[in-house]
């Protein structure tokens, strides 16, 4: 039983440190002053990623609690 919480919490941090990552790649882009056509699809993906990992998250923290 511990050893399954473990590796959920391991996994979870995973998904957080994903999930940081891909805030501050956002922002990267964001900062610029223009953005080619390419880059504003690049940041609308990267922004859905951000959303489904934060959904990931949610979820394993439901289930950690019930």
């Amino acid at each position: 039983m511990q050893v399954d919480k473990s590796r959920k919490q391991v996994e979870l941090e995973k998904l957080r440190k994903e999930h940081r990552a891909l805030d501050e790649q956002i922002m990267d882009m964001e900062r610029r002053r223009f953005l080619s056509p390419g880059e504003e699809a690049e940041v609308k993906r990267l922004k859905r990623l951000k959303l489904h990992k934060k959904d990931e998250i949610a979820a394993m923290a439901r289930q950690a609690n019930a």
